[in-house]
């Protein structure tokens, strides 16, 4: 069934370039390390692992697509502090987006040494995740 909608009125979904092989590497020993926190629970989501804390999602690891690059992840921080966002501005591997009105921030990987930043990076996603009343 055709819509009716002109092309020029239909939203445009953001082109999320392919994940590189070795990010598909990168983010599979990541989930692997985040499925081991407590209340932490994984789902395919649009090409990304989805990993939530109770039914909250705080980070996307790339499976096919990536955020902004091939090596980009993504990971949510609701409640910062003012010394979270000073070390985030700070960081040149560290980018921010917007989806559907929520703050992310995606986190570059150029290299295996990068992994212990992006694991610190998903650790303060998941510990803002529980910030406030138990979700679930």
């Amino acid at each position: 069934m055709k819509s009716s909608e002109p092309n020029s009125l239909k939203k445009a979904r953001p082109k999320l370039p392919e994940s590189s092989e070795e990010m598909k590497a990168w983010s599979a020993a990541l989930a692997t390390e985040a499925e081991g926190w407590p209340q932490v629970t994984t789902r395919a989501f649009f090409g990304f692992t989805a990993l939530y804390r109770w039914n909250k999602i705080f980070a996307l690891l790339p499976r096919t697509r990536a955020m902004e690059t091939p090596n980009s992840l993504a990971f949510k921080l609701e409640s910062q502090h003012l010394r979270t966002l000073k070390r985030l501005q700070r960081d040149p591997r560290v980018g921010a987006t917007e989806i559907q009105k929520a703050r992310w921030f995606t986190f570059e990987l150029t290299a295996s040494a990068d992994l212990h930043d992006a694991l610190d990076w998903l650790g303060q996603a998941y510990e803002a995740s529980g910030k406030g009343k138990k979700q679930g």
